[in-house]
């Protein structure tokens, strides 16, 4: 049964049709309403004219009732349903409230470009419709790898809404292309400089050189990303009577990180001076956000004090220093890649694969062998 549709107005501030909401005449912008399910759904018509918004209602009665293609179980299932139901499940899996935002503010921005192209159900998305969603990714976001993410997640959704059976098949999404940058892990001598440059840097700023050189070693020796590094919590130094060990989980993927550190470095972390009796350099105060960007801010000024040329993710040289390190030495890099918190071996291939020297010994070793 097709639901009944009613186009009303919204009209702009000033217009002298204020009190017809079914004003043919203005140029306001058109609005739809209709109940399914014993809800009440409104959706912009994407245009100001009553007769597009004619247009525009005709093709989601057809949607609603099942007369476009699509399977019979995708009847009337609106993209807006879908979102909202595929969202619930992500919080049943105990998503972290990140991740979570992240699904919600693309999906938003994926229902948004549908509803203006007089899409709103879930059989309408088609690879056509998603080719010309994913062209707006490079000004959304600019960062190769951020767009690669968003593909997966919205992969994740239409699969999803396949197995559902709102979709008869999944639209294939093209694949984006990330442009890896390199790792630039730190040399012995580069790394020694920059903690001897901390007290100079920061000599006009009482307490900040030893928060800096003990947080440089805490990323240089946990391999933390430098949010992760802020917000740890002196709880998350442990001692279990044969060392210490950073115990935490990264917050960009949730993964659970144990690190064993030099007793030495941990000291320094744990003697470091903070207001905050919960974590080791953050205040409590104001948005994580916002301190991560202040102390990269601090932390760039130090590397140019230093003079050691990177780019703009001087963070994650610390972090590359750490997992290089360990490869050089044979740790395996299935192992390097739990200690970096990273959810998937790939990740940690893509970035460490030409590190991993004890790899092209043993491959070195079974060539010759094959000689006897």
């Amino acid at each position: 049964m097709t639901p009944l549709i009613t186009i009303f107005v919204r009209h702009s501030p000033g217009c002298k049709y204020a009190g017809d909401e079914f004003c043919k005449r203005c140029n306001c912008r058109k609005h739809l309403r209709w109940s399914l399910d014993g809800k009440q759904h409104r959706r912009q018509a994407g245009t100001r004219s009553w007769a597009e918004a004619e247009e525009v209602k005709g093709r989601l009665a057809a949607q609603l009732s099942g007369k476009t293609p699509a399977p019979e179980s995708a009847r009337g299932q609106t993209i807006a349903q879908a979102v909202e139901v595929f969202t619930q499940d992500k919080k049943n899996q105990d998503v972290t409230p990140k991740v979570l935002a992240k699904y919600t503010r693309e999906l938003a921005r994926l229902k948004s470009y549908c509803e203006v192209r007089g899409v709103f159900v879930v059989s309408g998305l088609t690879k056509e419709l998603l080719t010309g969603y994913a062209s707006r990714w490079p000004d959304a976001y600019p960062a190769s790898s951020t767009r690669s993410r968003v593909r997966d997640r919205l992969s994740t959704f239409l699969r999803y809404c396949y197995q559902a059976e709102w979709l008869p098949r999944i639209p294939r999404l093209s694949p984006v292309k990330v442009e890896q940058s390199p790792t630039m892990p730190l040399t012995a001598k580069e790394y020694a400089h920059l903690l001897d440059t901390t007290y100079a840097t920061f000599a006009d700023e009482p307490g900040r050189g030893a928060r800096m050189r003990a947080l440089i070693q805490l990323m240089r020796y946990s391999g933390l990303a430098i949010r992760d590094a802020l917000t740890l919590k002196r709880e998350e130094i442990t001692h279990d009577g044969e060392g210490y060990s950073i115990v935490t989980s990264r917050q960009k993927t949730g993964t659970h990180v144990s690190v064993p550190i030099p007793a030495d470095v941990a000291q320094e972390i744990l003697a470091v001076a903070n207001d905050n009796a919960v974590y080791v350099f953050w205040s409590g105060i104001g948005d994580e956000e916002s301190v991560t960007k202040n102390w990269a801010k601090h932390l760039a000024r130090l590397f140019d004090d230093a003079k050691i040329k990177s780019g703009h993710m001087r963070s994650h040289r610390l972090r590359d220093t750490f997992a290089v390190d360990l490869l050089q030495k044979g740790i395996p890099l299935e192992e390097v890649s739990k200690l970096l918190g990273h959810e998937s071996i790939k990740t940690t291939e893509r970035s460490y694969a030409s590190w991993v020297k004890g790899r092209q010994d043993r491959l070195n070793k079974l060539v010759r062998g094959t000689w006897d």
